[in-house]
């Protein structure tokens, strides 16, 4: 991994990081034509018979589509699954190649959630026209921004039966771009969402985690909260410090476990 990006961002990087290799795998990167035309950067690994293959979208975190996300979307490949991540805030720019998060915030407040949205439902197209999947068995997970865009996810998609969402925010400033928050549609959820989150993480408090299980309740939501008692923000993240492996390992398991009790496999 090079000292520059996102990895300069979030030095010193673990000694844990993880890659996972190719083999017998069919990976690269593609550009979607998303709703506008724009033709949206992203990284996709299946496995390399025909399929066809479950789907899950992978979204990234602030940082942008880097060597982690990359790294998680080929450890999916390896379970079965075609996984897909997009480049969301291409059209405002590109955060993994900032080393500032001053720059980088700009960038992804630009981006509306009803773009992500969009883009995200160009990526479960091509995935289905363009890499054997399989349009009725379509999951998602995300990291901490992304992780806040499964829960949005999933309560506008018609088509997902199951998410993971890895400490994203729930609750937060409203604004032109980010005009509802997980608390807001989880009532409104059209497919069950596990979320992995930190007891550590000063970011998503204990009782904001606690007013999203009380809304979660009021509809009897098959969703869950799973809480790691020392874990902080990032726990998943192997390139930075924050990385606890024997969580991120158990919320995989989670992970697999999810999709697979939901018909994602």
């Amino acid at each position: 991994m090079t000292a520059n990006g996102y990895a300069a961002a979030t030095q010193p990087i673990s000694s844990d990081t993880l890659h996972t290799p190719v083999d017998g795998l069919i990976a690269g990167h593609v550009d979607i034509a998303s709703f506008d035309g724009f033709a949206l950067p992203a990284y996709f690994a299946r496995p390399a018979g025909d399929g066809p293959y479950p789907l899950v979208l992978v979204v990234q975190e602030i940082f942008g589509l880097h060597e982690y996300i990359k790294d998680v979307c080929r450890r999916i490949a390896n379970r079965g699954y075609v996984a897909v991540s997009a480049q969301t805030f291409a059209r405002a720019g590109d955060p993994a190649v900032l080393t500032d998060i001053a720059e980088i915030r700009p960038i992804v407040n630009a981006t509306p959630d009803a773009t992500t949205m969009a883009d995200l439902d160009a990526c479960v197209d091509w995935a289905v026209r363009e890499s054997n999947a399989d349009p009725n068995k379509v999951g998602i997970t995300g990291f901490c921004w992304g992780g806040r865009a499964v829960w949005l996810y999933a309560a506008h998609s018609d088509e997902l039966k199951a998410g993971i969402a890895w400490y994203g925010r729930l609750d937060g400033d409203h604004a032109a771009n980010q005009a509802a928050w997980p608390v807001d549609v989880a009532r409104a959820l059209k497919a069950p969402v596990l979320g992995l989150y930190g007891g550590q993480d000063p970011s998503i408090p204990a009782d904001v985690i606690s007013r999203m299980q009380d809304e979660l309740a009021v509809v009897d939501s098959p969703s869950e909260i799973v809480i790691y008692p020392e874990a902080g923000h990032g726990f998943h993240a192997d390139y930075r410090p924050s990385y606890r492996p024997t969580d991120a390992v158990d919320g995989e398991r989670r992970l697999f476990e999810w999709l697979s009790h939901h018909g994602v496999v």
